[in-house]
């Protein structure tokens, strides 16, 4: 018996409910983020290095812009960004989420090294058409987490596990978080990244966002100073 037919004849006697065991610990170890792309992004900001990754899900996907050396002595400055249609592209007022972008890309732009990781977490995670049945409720006299709430979400429905996943595929095992935000903060820790540092992430307030910013320090503890 040669070689070959012996490691047939070893497979064939294991029982198929170990192979089977043995294929889902296969498949658990390759769920994680994998990187689909990247290529050279210059920016007004800076240069930067854009990264593809897709995991599992709706939103098991997100980019990544890198500049320097993330897993070096010095903890890199990060900005965990959820994607905002109506801000970050449309200029709406109604919140702080392109002033924090710009303001997050300046920042890494300066510094010796850091992320902007850009999620696709359309309103806190209820999605852009869910988000535009929450403004229709906020004409109508609620707030935003009031809004979020009387649809059936949660006033903060995101997770950062997975944001954590891309971090450590990076190599940034320890960061400077760009966040107002302490949930933001508890969930990356819980998932095994280091923040060392938080840094606030405040521009300028418009007079129509003071409104929405009060609401998130009042209900949902962001750390806003002057709010």
């Amino acid at each position: 018996m040669n070689s070959q037919d012996a490691r047939a004849l070893l497979y064939f006697s294991v029982p198929m409910n170990r192979k089977s065991q043995a294929r889902k610990r296969t498949k658990r170890k390759n769920t994680g983020p994998q990187m689909v792309a990247h290529a050279a992004l210059p920016t007004r900001y800076g240069r930067f290095t854009i990264y593809g990754f897709k995991g599992r899900g709706p939103q098991g996907e997100a980019v990544a812009l890198v500049r320097g050396n993330v897993n070096g002595k010095t903890a890199p400055l990060v900005r965990v960004h959820s994607q905002c249609l109506t801000g970050d592209v449309l200029t709406s007022l109604r919140c702080d989420c392109r002033a924090q972008l710009e303001l997050s890309l300046k920042r890494i732009g300066q510094a010796p090294s850091g992320i902007l990781l850009y999620l696709p977490q359309e309103g806190r995670g209820i999605g852009l058409m869910n988000k535009l049945r929450a403004y229709e409720l906020q004409d109508g006299g609620m707030d935003t987490v009031e809004a979020n709430e009387t649809l059936g979400f949660a006033a903060d429905a995101r997770d950062y596990e997975f944001s954590a996943q891309i971090l450590k595929k990076l190599g940034a095992m320890k960061i400077r978080l760009l966040s107002n935000n302490p949930e933001k903060v508890r969930q990356l820790e819980s998932s095994g990244i280091r923040v060392i540092e938080r840094v606030p992430c405040q521009p300028r307030v418009s007079k129509i966002s003071r409104a929405y910013l009060k609401t998130k320090k009042r209900k949902m503890g962001h750390l806003l100073e002057g709010i």
